[in-house]
């Protein structure tokens, strides 16, 4: 009993060093730009890719109002892209003709973010969740999508 006790008085005694550790974060994830300064990653299923264009485009795409865009596509079970850009709500498009999606890119890892522009990503198990820092943003998995 005079142990156990000496035992919760020890973990007591250095409770308060830890009381001012900051709970875990997602780490930030760097992915570098590519020559274009377009920005690829996917979700470590490779079911999902998304593609960062910064304002003004690159030589051979420019984004709807002139970006910056994050669009992301799902490939399973049936294939759907979402584009976020600066201003308004996100646009889900289920049927979007040309399916590029998720070449052999950076994977942002389940429990990891990622950042540029306006635009900010969260990869977990269930799925990946974007969001604008006008609060607009989209979640996307095989299971569902989600805008607003």
């Amino acid at each position: 009993m005079l142990a156990r006790s000496a035992a919760i008085l020890f973990l007591f005694a250095w409770l308060p060093l830890f009381a001012s550790v900051p709970l875990a974060h997602a780490a930030e994830q760097g992915i570098p730009a590519s020559a274009d300064g377009q920005i690829e990653f996917n979700t470590p299923s490779g079911n999902i890719g998304c593609i960062y264009t910064a304002k003004g485009g690159t030589s051979t795409y420019e984004p709807k109002d002139g970006g910056p865009e994050l669009s992301c596509s799902r490939v399973e079970p049936s294939y759907v892209t979402i584009i976020l850009g600066p201003k308004g709500p996100a646009t889900l498009i289920k049927n979007p003709g040309e399916q590029g999606c998720c070449s052999d890119v950076d994977k942002l890892g389940y429990g990891n973010s990622w950042s540029a522009g306006p635009f900010s990503c969260q990869s977990s198990t269930k799925g990946l969740t974007c969001t604008a820092t006008n609060g607009h943003g989209f979640f996307i998995s095989k299971a569902k999508v989600t805008v607003k």
